[in-house]
């Protein structure tokens, strides 16, 4: 594992700056592009999700709201609870802002990915409607860039793993429960590895129902989860609440710490929070293009606006919370990182229990995670194959659960950001060029709109 960990980390380097370029800039160009369009019609995204402007006649297989559930449910995670805390011990609080200004933008990128996931959907071998980077990439740009799409494929194979989601749940088990002690008297690596097996059984049994069945649990275990999450969060914030601002300007003066501590100095603190953004929220990824191309709904830019509400939930709203409290209860200055930084916070704020609810929490995310990543994979390897073989995909997803609940988290952290790093080069260079297709499609759903379509 050390030495997997020592050539992934390696080769990490050569991937910050395409990733930068193309996930700020690229951002940039589009918010400018768009005339900040996403952000202006903010209020009718919310009411297309509630179901109000639903096409029943429309084609695709789950509604707009199951979509951006099963997209949120893949994100809204643990990339929001530990991946914060990660963020937070690697660059200090000031990573936060960084991570705010991404998100920001990949609403933006996430209204265009989403738009492009309508616009340009294909069918598989097996006839099922599909959509994603791996369509648009081929059917927007072109058989020429097919080699574009296959190298995100590629990619896909290992960063929609569930190894970061397996790795954080098992710390978190560990950590509140201590098995080896309560329970049973054997090693920690047993137990590790039984809870991984254990993750990967629950697991099997939902993956292999399909799509519907997970746009159902998504759409019924999400918004319940966040919920919970965000009232004890709340409720923190409520109960030390002279602290809050405080915290809030600890992230806005670290943010600007030229002489930070990180490695890479300054532009190593934008760097960190670029990359926990994009773990948080996946915008420019190309994940959510893939739910958000099976939605019931014939207008690109209707969907559009509904892919651009995921990185407002998951990274303006609930980052934001677990960062306040990581930052007030002071668990940032201690050694523990990732889930056991975030336990930590809980526990000291919540009157010591704080952490056996955050292991509740975290199960639902983690369990919905599992159940809607394995989806991307599937997707990824039924391109670079056929939809029979693609559905072997899950076998190799449930193996790689086993094997996250042993790995360190520094190996598995390195794997996901190299993978995410590779994928943003192909997805982005995608929707920057078919994004004047998009502006074309979403003006003229605005001005039907101001006629008084829907």
């Amino acid at each position: 594992m050390d030495a997997i960990n020592d050539f992934i980390s390696s080769l990490l380097p050569y991937t910050e700056w395409p990733m930068f370029i193309l996930l700020i800039g690229g951002g940039l160009f589009l918010a400018f592009y768009s005339k900040f369009a996403p952000f202006r019609h903010f209020g009718h995204a919310i009411a297309v999700v509630s179901g109000k402007y639903d096409d029943k006649n429309a084609k695709g297989d789950v509604s707009s709201f199951q979509a951006l559930s099963a997209a949120v449910a893949a994100t809204v995670g643990l990339g929001n609870i530990s991946g914060v805390a990660i963020a937070i011990h690697d660059g200090g609080p000031g990573v936060v802002f960084w991570i705010w200004m991404t998100a920001l933008l990949g609403m933006g990128i996430k209204f265009y990915s989403g738009s492009l996931a309508i616009m340009y959907r294909g069918t598989d071998s097996d006839g099922h409607m599909q959509g994603g980077p791996m369509f648009y990439i081929t059917k927007g740009m072109g058989k020429w860039a097919r080699p574009m799409a296959v190298f995100f494929s590629i990619c896909g194979l290992f960063g929609f793993l569930g190894v970061f989601t397996a790795n954080q749940f098992t710390e978190a088990f560990m950590g509140v429960v201590q098995p080896h002690e309560t329970l049973l008297a054997t090693s920690e690596y047993n137990w590790k590895l039984g809870i991984g097996f254990f993750l990967a059984i629950i697991t099997s049994i939902v993956i292999f129902g399909g799509l519907t069945k997970i746009a159902k649990v998504a759409s019924a275990i999400v918004p319940f989860m966040v919920g919970i999450y965000l009232l004890a969060v709340i409720f923190v914030m409520a109960s030390h609440a002279g602290e809050v601002w405080p915290a809030l300007k600890m992230i806005l003066v670290e943010a600007w710490n030229f002489d930070t501590a990180v490695t890479g100095g300054f532009w190593g603190l934008v760097i960190v929070g670029v990359r926990r953004a994009m773990f948080s929220n996946e915008a420019g990824l190309g994940s959510a293009p893939m739910y958000h191309g099976q939605s019931r709904n014939d207008e690109p830019a209707k969907e559009g606006l509904v892919a651009m509400l995921g990185p407002f939930i998951d990274t303006i709203l609930v980052c934001t919370f677990t960062a306040v409290v990581i930052i007030l209860s002071g668990a940032y200055l201690e050694d523990g990182s990732g889930i056991t930084m975030t336990m930590s916070a809980f526990e000291t704020t919540l009157y010591g229990i704080g952490d056996i609810l955050l292991m509740v929490i975290v199960a639902a995310f983690a369990l919905s995670t599992l159940f809607t990543y394995s989806y991307y994979g599937v997707k990824s390897l039924s391109f670079l194959t056929n939809a029979k073989i693609g559905k072997w995909y899950n076998v190799f997803f449930i193996i790689m659960i086993v094997f996250a609940a042993i790995a360190s988290l520094k190996l598995v952290k390195n794997l996901i950001d190299l993978s995410y790093a590779l994928m943003v080069i192909p997805n982005m260079i995608a929707v920057l060029y078919l994004s004047p297709k998009v502006n074309a499609a979403s003006k003229q759903y605005f001005e039907k709109r101001k006629k008084g379509g829907s």
